[in-house]
């Protein structure tokens, strides 16, 4: 996968798969390609992910449409995708468009990959 905008990694994490945002923004210039990214992780069988947003301190509504997309795609292949470690600004985001009610939001690494839900 060719991802040009963004700084992701992932790790192996009792089950999930868990990626890490390695930017300060998500938006219309870097969306896309966390949409791309997640998708194929999907599809390449990895339907179990937690998206760990600690350093990134801004998300507009193409950064929340390709974490929604993401999480329709890993519902429909019977998977989760969860969220954790959320700054303040960006869970407010969450809030303001009520998609906290959508996705299931951590804390911590630790609880999002303990959670029996």
């Amino acid at each position: 996968m060719n991802i040009k905008y963004m700084n992701l990694t992932q790790q192996q994490l009792d089950g999930f798969n868990v990626l890490h945002i390695n930017e300060e923004r998500i938006d219309a210039h870097n969306s896309s390609d966390l949409k791309a990214f997640i998708i194929d992780m999907i599809e390449e069988g990895e339907p179990n992910i937690v998206v760990q947003l600690q350093q990134v301190k801004f998300i507009d509504s193409s950064g929340l449409g390709a974490l929604l997309a993401g999480f329709k795609h890993a519902t429909a292949k019977s998977g989760k995708l969860a969220l954790s470690n959320l700054q303040p600004q960006v869970l407010s985001m969450f809030e303001l468009t009520r998609l906290n009610r959508v996705f299931e939001i951590y804390n911590n690494l630790d609880e999002a990959t303990t959670s029996e839900s």
